[in-house]
């Protein structure tokens, strides 16, 4: 998915800005970069993440950087941040988001002669280029950046960094947050809210959907207002989130506790303990407990020194090696017990089976998994969580496949919580994965839990509304 941060001050902001970057490392993937303008112009630093912390990689740079504003992200893919000279000027740039009709925007800007794109990934278009060849393409700032809100089939999110300030923008629809961050000598624009406190900012504004402002050390002016319709992503609060953010006024951890009490209200099955997949299933299992008043325990505990989160590797095998080295199980705690496990979400249910299976092996007696969100049933078209996954690898759209031969088959059948084809399907997971038991959250439960009008909230995951 990625991240990104960005600060404007009246005194050197590098060492906000680096931290401020790295409170984005659970978003990102392979690849960190800071830029920075100071006296002498941009400087700028990009590194490999995918075998490192954040941190790690940057400390000796930062030592190098001086500036009143910076930006970092941490990117799915790309290089990022870009600097770019363009009649606009000179500027540093960082995006978070998908676009679907690259090709065809790059196509479009090819027929026009004079453009050329170099920032290359594995043959394909950076494209944080591509958002900067259509901003180049205004008269203004402002003019190129309504360009991407109107060309880009997706979403785009970004900063970019001038001489002068930092434009900070929120997508079309507000899929991805923004948030402002205040404090005596300075402002923040971060995805993630969390990097406030320990930074010492507190909450100013939250961007709305297409919302554009400029920041400068002096203050905050808006140059783009937000549009009326907002799609913000519901997986913010089931999976992608940290558990101390806030978006919309929504905090996270509030959110899965919901979430998970929910699940609870819902069922009726035995259990002697609850628990939840590491990290992101703890928040819903800590909800469920409550609300259910059986014990929550930790039949597993991660392993965090070395291990890096589960789904940043592109390759399925490597993902699959972390995900089981980084969970070490507790004989004492699973021995002979009906263990409820509570998990974010079921993608493809590879590394899910992988451990309870494992679970079983050290002598759980029965495994109940109860997922905090409905069956996926569509790949994500506006955040670029994982480039490689397609509708089919999802395990709901597997097991349909299995079900019905048409080619072709209703899925709103498989929405329907309340219809046969979706106990069918819940079924054939549950099989495969082995389970006890598999009882996924309903969707209006989940949004309830979210707390955000539905009309607000994207579920495209789930019922392919987006």
């Amino acid at each position: 998915m990625g991240g990104l941060y960005g600060v404007v001050s009246k005194s050197d902001c590098v060492e906000d800005l680096f931290y401020g970057t790295d409170y984005h490392s659970h978003l990102g993937t392979r690849r960190g970069g800071l830029a920075a303008r100071g006296k002498d112009g941009f400087i700028r630093f990009i590194h490999n993440i995918e075998n490192a912390q954040f941190r790690s990689k940057f400390e000796s740079d930062i030592l190098r950087m001086s500036g009143n504003m910076g930006i970092g992200c941490i990117s799915d893919m790309e290089d990022q941040p870009l600097l770019i000279t363009s009649h606009l000027g000179s500027y540093a740039l960082v995006t978070v988001g998908k676009i679907n009709n690259l090709q065809d925007l790059a196509d479009e800007a090819f027929r026009k002669k004079g453009v050329h794109f170099s920032e290359m990934n594995d043959g394909t278009i950076n494209p944080t280029e591509l958002v900067a060849t259509l901003i180049n393409q205004g008269e203004s700032f402002e003019e190129g950046i309504r360009k991407v809100h109107e060309l880009v089939d997706g979403s785009c999110t970004f900063l970019i960094l001038t001489p002068d300030c930092i434009y900070a923008g929120r997508d079309r629809y507000g899929r991805t947050p923004l948030i402002i961050g205040e404090k005596q000598d300075g402002l923040c624009a971060s995805m993630e809210s969390c990097a406030f406190p320990n930074l010492g900012y507190q909450h100013r504004y939250e961007l709305g959907p297409g919302e554009v402002v400029r920041l400068t050390p002096e203050g905050m002016e808006s140059r783009i207002p937000p549009g009326k319709q907002l799609r913000i992503c519901a997986f913010l609060w089931i999976y992608f989130g940290y558990p101390a953010s806030d978006y919309e006024g929504i905090n996270v951890e509030h959110a899965r506790n919901r979430c998970g009490a929910a699940l609870a209200r819902n069922d009726a099955v035995e259990a002697d303990l609850v628990a939840g997949i590491p990290d992101s299933g703890i928040g819903h299992a800590i909800g469920y407990s409550n609300e259910s008043r059986k014990p929550h325990c930790r039949p597993f505990v991660k392993y965090t020194p070395t291990w890096p989160r589960s789904f940043m590797p592109q390759n399925q095998d490597v993902r699959d090696l972390v995900a089981r080295m980084k969970l070490i199980p507790i004989r004492a705690i699973i021995e002979n017990k009906r263990i409820l496990f509570c998990e974010d979400s079921i993608v493809r249910g590879t590394q899910l089976k992988d451990t309870i299976r494992r679970l079983f092996q050290f002598g759980a007696r029965e495994v109940h998994v109860r997922p905090a969100c409905p069956p996926l049933l569509y790949a994500c078209r506006f955040l670029n969580f994982s480039r490689t996954r397609s509708d089919m690898d999802l395990a709901g759209r597997k097991a349909i496949s299995e079900i019905d031969q048409n080619p072709k088959p209703d899925l709103a059948l498989y929405t329907d919580h309340c219809s046969e084809s979706y106990a069918a399907m819940v079924e054939v997971i549950r099989k495969k994965l082995n389970l006890t038991s598999l009882k996924y959250q309903t969707l209006p439960d989940m949004i309830e839990a979210i707390g955000l009008p539905r009309e607000k909230v994207c579920t495209y995951c789930w019922d392919g509304k987006g």
